[in-house]
C-alpha cells in the first residue's frame, strides 16, 4: 500500500487507503495500478463518466482562448450556458456558482429578498425533515439531517421543517411568515426517499395558492439523473426557483441558480462570486448539458437504469433484502440489517466502488453512460459482497 502523507489535510473526511490516480469512464485506478467499477461517481458528479472526451475537449479549447476573465465582464461560455439551460428548464434567469450549496445559499437568499418586496417582509422557508441542501449555516440549518441544523449554533434561524412527503404537513406549516417552500424531488443522502405519486404537484398547487415560492433542490436528481433532464418534469411541475450542481458540470465545479423572471429580484451587488460564470467552467457545462439532451444518450440511459432496477430486485430477494426505491440511475438498496458500511468496504475490496448514506441503505449513482455489461459487473460483485457479510 502507499505511504501517502495525509497529515496537512483537514480531517473532514474518513477516506480508504487507496489513492486514486486515472479515470475512464466507469473506472478508477489507484497507484497501485488496481481498477475499480465507479457507481459513485463522485456522488453523481460524473454524469458522463471519468475523464469524457466532451469535458476534455472543453477544457483544452476554452483553456486556449480564456481562463479567467473575472464576473464582472461578459463572456461567451456563461451566456450560453444560461441561455440553453433556461430554455430547457422553461425558467428565465441563471446564476452560476461552484457548489450546490453555494446555489442553494442563493436560493434561499432570493427567496428571502422576495419575500421582503412582495410579502411584507416574510423570510421562513419551510424544508422536511431528511433534507439534506449543503454545508454552509444557511443550508445546514435548511437541511433535515439529524443534528444538522445545532452542529455549529447558533444556526439561521427561519426554517420550518416537516415531514417529506407529506403536503398537508406543508399546508399547516405555511403562514403569513412563510416565503416558500424548499424541496428535493428525491432525498438523497436521507438513502433515496421517493415521495408518494403526485406530491411535487400538490406542492405546485399548494404554493401557488397561498403565494409562495416552490424552489426544487435538483443538485442530486437534475441533469438526466432520474431519466428526464430534471426530475420535477416527471411531474411536469416548473419551480419558482430551481437550482442545480453535481452532474451539471460533468466532474468541474459547476452550479446554477434559476428562477423565473417575476422572483429574479437581486439587484447588482446582492449575489455574486469570484468564479461565478467561470469560463472555462461555463463551457464544459455547455457540452455536458448538450451531451446529455441528445435523445440517444437518454435512450441508453433509460436502459441501463431499467437494468440496474432489475438487478437490484433480484438481489434483494436472494438476500432477503427491503426494498428497492430510486428512480432512473438513482438507486437504493435497503439491507436487513445496518451491515451497508462493511458492505460498502467489501465490495471494494473486490474491486466495486459504491456508496452507504445510511447504516441499511446502499446508494448506486453510476455514470448516466454506463453500459448493461458494467451494470451486471456491478450486481456479480454486489451479490458476492452482500453474501460475504450477510452471511459472515
Amino acid at each position: 500500500m502507499n505511504s501517502l502523507d495525509t497529515h496537512a489535510l483537514m480531517p473532514v473526511n474518513v477516506r480508504p487507503e487507496p489513492v486514486m490516480v486515472r479515470g475512464e469512464g466507469s473506472f478508477l485506478w489507484d497507484d497501485n495500478g488496481r481498477r475499480y467499477l465507479d457507481f459513485v461517481q463522485g456522488w453523481a458528479v460524473n454524469c458522463l463518466g471519468h475523464c469524457p472526451a466532451v469535458v476534455q475537449r472543453a477544457l483544452a479549447d476554452q483553456g486556449a482562448l480564456l481562463i479567467n476573465a473575472s464576473p464582472a465582464f461578459h463572456t461567451l461560455p456563461q451566456h450560453r450556458l444560461a441561455r440553453d439551460l433556461t430554455a430547457h428548464a422553461g425558467l428565465d434567469h441563471a446564476f452560476f456558482g461552484t457548489s450546490g450549496a453555494e446555489a442553494n445559499e442563493g436560493a434561499i437568499k432570493l427567496a428571502r429578498k422576495w419575500g421582503k418586496l412582495h410579502r411584507g417582509g416574510a423570510y421562513e422557508i419551510v424544508t422536511t425533515h431528511g433534507s439534506f441542501h449543503g454545508r454552509t449555516l444557511a443550508t445546514m440549518s435548511a437541511s433535515g439531517k439529524p443534528g444538522f441544523d445545532t452542529l455549529f449554533p447558533p444556526g439561521v434561524e427561519g426554517f420550518v421543517k416537516v415531514p417529506f412527503g407529506d403536503a398537508q404537513a406543508v399546508a399547516d406549516a405555511l403562514s403569513d411568515r412563510s416565503v416558500g417552500v424548499l424541496v428535493e424531488p428525491i432525498q438523497g443522502e436521507a438513502g433515496v426517499i421517493v415521495p408518494p405519486e403526485g406530491y411535487l404537484r400538490e406542492l405546485r398547487a399548494l404554493t401557488q395558492a397561498r403565494g409562495v415560492l416552490l424552489i426544487v433542490d435538483e443538485v442530486q436528481t437534475g441533469m438526466g439523473r432520474t431519466g428526464t433532464l430534471f426530475a420535477c418534469q416527471h411531474d411536469g411541475v416548473r419551480p419558482d426557483i430551481m437550482t442545480l450542481g453535481k452532474g451539471l458540470g460533468g466532474g468541474v465545479p459547476l452550479s446554477a441558480l434559476l428562477a423565473r423572471r417575476e422572483v429574479s429580484c437581486f439587484a447588482p451587488g446582492d449575489q455574486g462570486g469570484t468564479f461565478s460564470g467561470h469560463p472555462l467552467l461555463a463551457a464544459v457545462g455547455l457540452q455536458v448539458l448538450g451531451a446529455l439532451t441528445d435523445g440517444d444518450f437518454v435512450t441508453q440511459s433509460r436502459a441501463a437504469a431499467e437494468a440496474l432496477h432489475t438487478g437490484l430486485v433480484r438481489l434483494a430477494a436472494r438476500h432477503g433484502a427491503c426494498d428497492v426505491r430510486g428512480r432512473g440511475l438513482l438507486m437504493a438498496l435497503t439491507l436487513p440489517a445496518p451491515v451497508a458500511g462493511a458492505v460498502v468496504q467489501s465490495a471494494m475490496r473486490h474491486g466495486l466502488l459504491i456508496n452507504a448514506p445510511q447504516p441499511c441503505v446502499l446508494r448506486f449513482m453510476p455514470a448516466l453512460n454506463v453500459t448493461l455489461d458494467e451494470v451486471e459487473q456491478m450486481l456479480v460483485c454486489l451479490d458476492e459482497s452482500i453474501g460475504e457479510i450477510l452471511q459472515g
